[in-house]
């Protein structure tokens, strides 16, 4: 038994080099080597296919070598090719979960634009002594801002649910921040509003004594309610930039802008209904900025998002973000051309506040649209991978973005 040993020792040893000393041959891999086939029926050469072949398979199904096959590289003298991903997910559910919000929120951006530009149009008639200009938006301005709280308390389902916003006030979140922006603003447009009764009490008693309070009370509530309305008209569009719908989150520096211009192009608008056009001077300058701001920020998320634009292009967002490019174009038109004719500013007012109007519903709707195809999920971060692989120098099995 003892002289056995050794020799039991170097076939063992011969077997074993044997097999760390054969290569990743294709042939061996598929058993179809002649000469080991009758090298050792003791089990050495259908070990050793049997280790090669899990190698090959392996390599085939690992993450990293997978990534050349999809690419039409070659593996062993045969091409791999895995077909395009189709742009579906488990069970047909989307990749991202749509907005539940319907249309009173795309109506909620639309009164609150409304009510900062009213609320800014009133601040310039109070302070150049345009009093129908002053009336006009600061009456409007509580109108809209109490139909935003309608249509907000009715997509949360409970007034309490917005109290509840206020027991926190937190920088980094849009929604918490727009609550508190809300509640500063709405008050001030409130005793603004209120004060233009004044002229209507009477002269004598109590109400004769708050008839002389509420003016200058009106002028400072009316001031603090301009100085509150752009923030109301930009929070929205940070918003929802904030979420995870592509087309918004990736027009996140035109969305704003966008907001911005439609809020004043929509305050102008009033101004042109309401005031005469002696004084409506104001308005008309409102109306050239704000058209000149939305027009710019919609030019651009129609453009620039590459293919996150083409919901903003396509389909009811499309046809709705032209007819207010329309709308906007005409009614800037009106403003500079009919400058003494009641008729014409009216005109051109109703123009504006439309175009606001559609311009609130396309980018709402446009986004929605972005979140139901999976394509604006997918393939925008595929882009992104390549692009950081390309920064970074990495092998394309190292960056090789995820399949669907």
């Amino acid at each position: 038994m003892s002289a056995q040993r050794p020799e039991m020792g170097d076939r063992f040893r011969r077997f074993r080099d044997r097999l760390t000393s054969a290569g990743p041959d294709p042939s061996a891999a598929a058993g179809t080597d002649p000469s080991a086939a009758g090298s050792d029926r003791s089990g050495g050469p259908g070990v050793r296919r049997e280790a090669v072949g899990a190698d090959s398979r392996a390599e085939l199904t690992s993450p990293r070598r997978g990534s050349a096959g999809r690419r039409g590289g070659r593996r062993g003298g045969e091409e791999l090719r895995v077909p395009e991903a189709e742009f579906t997910s488990y069970y047909g559910r989307p990749i991202l979960k749509a907005p539940v919000w319907k249309w009173d929120i795309a109506a909620y951006l639309f009164t609150g634009g409304v009510a900062a530009g009213s609320s800014l149009l009133a601040a310039g008639g109070q302070l150049t002594g345009r009093p129908a200009l002053r009336r006009a938006g600061r009456v409007t301005a509580l109108a809209a801002v109490s139909a935003s709280a309608v249509f907000l308390i009715r997509d949360l389902g409970r007034p309490a649910r917005f109290h509840h916003m206020l027991r926190v006030a937190k920088p980094t979140s849009p929604m918490s921040m727009g609550t508190w922006i809300l509640t500063a603003y709405g008050p001030a447009a409130g005793v603004a509003a209120i004060a233009e009764a004044a002229g209507v009490l009477p002269r004598h008693g109590l109400l004769g004594l708050a008839g002389r309070a509420l003016p200058p009370i009106g002028h400072a509530a009316g001031l603090l309610a301009a100085g509150t309305a752009p923030a109301l008209a930009t929070y929205t569009g940070v918003l929802l930039a904030d979420t995870a719908v592509p087309s918004w989150h990736e027009a996140y520096p035109e969305l704003p802008v966008i907001f911005a211009g439609s809020a004043l192009a929509s305050g102008a608008g009033v101004g042109l209904l309401a005031a005469p056009p002696a004084q409506a001077g104001p308005a008309r300058r409102m109306a050239v900025a704000g058209a000149a701001l939305e027009l710019y920020g919609a030019h651009r998320v129609e453009t620039r998002l590459g293919l996150l634009s083409e919901p903003y292009r396509r389909g009811r967002p499309g046809r709705l973000l032209r007819a207010s490019r329309l709308l906007t174009a005409g009614g800037v038109a009106g403003v500079l051309l009919g400058r003494r004719s009641r008729a014409v500013s009216a005109l051109s007012g109703a123009a504006l506040l439309a175009a606001s109007a559609l311009t609130r519903f396309g980018i709402f709707y446009g986004g929605v649209a972005s979140a139901r195809d999976p394509r604006y999920t997918v393939v925008p971060q595929r882009e992104r991978a390549d692009a950081r692989r390309t920064s970074m120098d990495l092998p394309a099995d190292r960056a090789a973005p995820p399949t669907v």
